[in-house]
């Protein structure tokens, strides 16, 4: 019965709670169970499990009537609450409280949820495979000798093993659905400004996003009706879909695995009545080049200390940058403390040329093709084994870690569009991930195409 409760899905956990067939408290036992079956997996940072059940007790009472009405979150470590510490997994935060919660997290409380736990990541969010050196690497739910993915990857373990139904994550180049895609969840990173991010321990305000993860579409659509206000749309098929395949570099060197899961996946879709169609979008990755690496470093050094003023004063940005522990994080850093550091001539072209013409070329190739969206795999490889920190195989040869798993997630943030990952149906093997992008600001449209193709690929 508990492994019943805990594999609910969020929209379905409500809707028993409300009727009264599911204890709110019982189903947060089933959760703490679950909790501690899994810790091996490193997945959580914070989490007491008598602390679960109070809070979840007291929130059904004071919002029975509430969109979450007591339904558990899971957020990221770098999401202010002032329930739980938030370190951002590196050492001179570990057991900083803050005095406010971030703004999405309001948003959660307000609508009767309650953040049952903090989840691990990469070191400041600062990578894609979450070995943190402070905090401990989080592992794969499908095999824990391999990453889950980052930077958001200890809230896409904790979904994919059922101890929590909803989670928080961040997005910068793609920390939501990387993870979603090699955990086999579902992850969404909304567009650029559509939730809060005040209270959000940051990279690049530019490329910064709070996102979700869930194991299907209806549970995204739920937290984003709480973060927005607007309800879902909803799209029963995809009859008059049009999907854009941008096969020059986001299907290029793709793993065996990956190739054949999404060519399923793809036949899947069309057979539901979407149509999808070939687009290029070569002449923009000179300019996501040009722009994306640089804004981010240029920012996450000016970005830190504000946050820390702000939120963490006792901490200066020395003594944040002397407690970074994992190597890689440590080297982006002091990278832009030095003579090497992008210039400020660098970053203004990045902002005022290379940014707007990707967004010209993205919106052309929408236009001109009357596109809803665009697909492709959402990671080139699935998952690969922990400390395989600077190269990973990829058919027989060793590859960047980093830029490989970013490829294909890396342009949704450069320009401020939302995606969505989805996980292809396998029989077997490790999960991959699917991803559609849509246009900046088509969240709604995006959310829904994206239940009609979760129920096209099930079929």
């Amino acid at each position: 019965m508990t492994l019943d409760l805990a594999r609910l899905s969020a929209t379905e956990t409500v809707a028993a709670i409300r009727e009264g067939s599911l204890s709110p408290v019982a189903y947060a036992e089933a959760l703490a169970d679950r909790a501690a079956r899994h810790a091996g997996l490193n997945a959580l940072q914070s989490f007491d499990a008598g602390d679960l059940i109070q809070a979840v007790r007291q929130a059904h009472a004071a919002h029975r009537l509430g969109a979450l009405s007591g339904l558990p979150v899971v957020a990221k470590d770098n999401i202010n609450t002032t329930t739980h510490p938030t370190s951002a997994g590196t050492g001179a935060l570990l057991g900083h409280k803050p005095a406010t919660d971030a703004g999405v997290v309001r948003r959660i409380t307000a609508a009767g949820g309650v953040i049952g736990a903090k989840a691990g990541m990469h070191e400041l969010a600062f990578g894609i495979t979450s070995n943190n050196a402070v905090t401990g690497a989080v592992r794969n739910p499908h095999d824990p000798a391999l990453i889950p993915g980052g930077s958001s990857g200890g809230t896409a373990a904790a979904i994919a093993a059922g101890i929590f139904p909803l989670g928080l994550g961040t997005d910068t180049g793609g920390s939501c659905r990387i993870p979603a895609a090699l955990c086999g969840t579902v992850g969404f990173r909304p567009s650029t400004g559509r939730y809060p991010r005040d209270g959000v321990v940051p990279i690049s305000h530019t490329l910064d996003t709070v996102g979700s993860f869930a194991r299907c579409v209806a549970d995204i659509s739920l937290l984003d009706e709480v973060m927005t206000g607007h309800p879902t749309l909803r799209r029963d098929d995809l009859a008059g879909v049009r999907l854009g395949l941008p096969t020059v570099r986001f299907f290029e060197n793709l793993d065996p695995a990956v190739e054949r899961a999404t060519a399923d996946a793809l036949t899947r879709l069309e057979a539901a009545g979407a149509t999808i169609v070939e687009v290029s979008l070569q002449d923009i990755w000179a300019h996501a080049e040009a722009f994306s690496i640089p804004v981010g470093l240029y920012e996450v050094v000016r970005d830190l200390p504000h946050y820390l003023q702000e939120h963490a004063p006792e901490v200066s940005f020395e003594a944040l940058v002397a407690g970074i522990g994992s190597p890689d994080v440590k080297g982006f850093i002091a990278s832009q403390l030095g003579e090497d550091a992008i210039p400020e001539q660098a970053y203004r072209e990045a902002m005022e040329v290379h940014r707007p013409a990707m967004l010209r070329i993205y919106r052309s190739v929408f236009g001109e093709n009357a596109l809803d969206a665009i697909v492709f795999p959402t990671t080139p490889l699935t998952a690969r084994p922990i400390g395989d920190d600077e190269t990973v195989e990829l058919n027989g040869a060793r590859v960047p870690t980093f830029p490989t798993y970013i490829r294909n997630t890396d342009l949704a943030p450069n320009i401020g569009a939302p995606g969505i990952s989805l996980p292809c149906q396998l029989s077997s093997g490790l999960p991959v991930g699917i991803e559609f992008d849509a246009l900046p600001g088509a969240d709604g449209s995006l959310l829904a195409l994206a239940s009609a193709a979760e129920k096209a690929m099930a079929q």
